[in-house]
């Protein structure tokens, strides 16, 4: 199916949104995670073989609801900037709560991990209709505090934890921020790409969504629906736990949470989503380092090797985030 014309949208992203259709309405998880993985594959054959980890290895944990997989990336550029501590980031993906993995974001973790210098470990939580609200924010804590337990054996800092992650992993990220602050081992910064950040109504309350002006203007996509992420919330949570901040960190109380960095898109439902939030933050007198990207759309982060701007874009994911945690920028690679 072509996508419809938008004005101003990046051609190569939509030239792949043609290449790559999305499920059928009312596929099952199973045929949307099949669907996802082979996309995801498909872009990361493409990314630039410079955005590789050094090495790669997988790990279990005893997670709340039994094992918990972890996959840990080490960074090549460890001696890039002698003498200054590694950043450890624990890492959650995308995909609605329901159809990511830790194959999908392959290109996320890669990049990130190359990138910005840093030990990545990312938290194949348990996932949506199979395991419902609030198992995947109970993994990611449980999954966190490993992280931050195990810093030295990982080889980074654990002054330097960062929680990061894009869309539904955006929100499970800042909701896990907020948690430690509440436990009283907040982390050094939170990367959010294109996050979710207020589900209340599941996206399927006009009233609600009439708040948020990017729900109307992109309802149709791309990259996503309105009904997409309906569907996505309905196979997470339940509507009267939507308002939850383990859910929805928009309605929380975000006084001396970490540090932020949002980045969002232009042609994006979620848009508002990060940008409100940022506003929250700084209200609440916490740091933000925002940016929007204007051509490009929901999911761009993981298409670097499809788009020029897309590329360019998920590069200063990096480059915030250290300075943020400041640190000196490392050579663009």
């Amino acid at each position: 199916m072509t996508t419809p014309d938008w004005p101003g949208f990046d051609a190569q992203l939509s030239a792949w949104l043609d290449e790559t259709p999305g499920a059928p309405e009312g596929s099952s998880a199973q045929v949307m995670r099949e669907l996802s993985r082979t996309h995801n594959a498909l872009a990361f054959s493409r990314l630039r073989p410079a955005l590789r980890a050094a090495s790669v290895r997988d790990e279990q944990l005893d997670g709340p609801g039994g094992p918990l997989p972890v996959r840990i990336f080490t960074p090549p550029r460890t001696d890039a900037n002698p003498g200054e501590p590694i950043p450890l980031i624990a890492h959650f993906h995308g995909g609605g709560w329901v159809i990511g993995d830790l194959d999908t974001h392959l290109a996320h973790t890669h990049r990130l991990c190359a990138e910005a210098g840093a030990v990545v470990v990312s938290v194949d939580y348990r996932r949506g209709p199979e395991q419902r609200f609030p198992a995947a924010f109970d993994d990611c804590v449980a999954a966190t505090e490993w992280v931050a337990a195990n810093a030295g054996r990982l080889g980074a800092d654990a002054g330097l934890l960062v929680v990061a992650g894009d869309s539904a992993g955006g929100q499970l990220a800042a909701s896990v921020a907020l948690a430690r602050r509440d436990a009283g081992r907040p982390t050094a910064a939170q990367l959010l790409i294109y996050p979710v950040t207020a589900v209340v109504g599941c996206y399927a309350d006009p009233a609600v969504n009439a708040q948020y002006p990017a729900r109307s203007d992109y309802a149709l996509g791309p990259s996503i629906s309105l009904d997409g992420m309906a569907a996505f919330a309905a196979n997470y949570v339940d509507p009267l736990d939507s308002a939850d901040r383990r859910v929805s960190p928009l309605g929380a109380d975000l006084a001396g949470v970490a540090p932020a960095v949002i980045h969002t898109a232009t042609f994006d439902l979620l848009r508002d989503d990060g940008a409100y939030y940022a506003q929250a933050l700084r209200a609440a007198g916490v740091a933000v380092i925002e940016r929007e990207f204007p051509t490009l759309s929901h999911a761009y982060f993981g298409l670097g090797g499809v788009s020029a701007a897309a590329d360019v874009a998920a590069g200063h994911a990096a480059v915030d985030l250290r300075e943020l945690l400041g640190l000196r920028a490392l050579p663009r690679i």
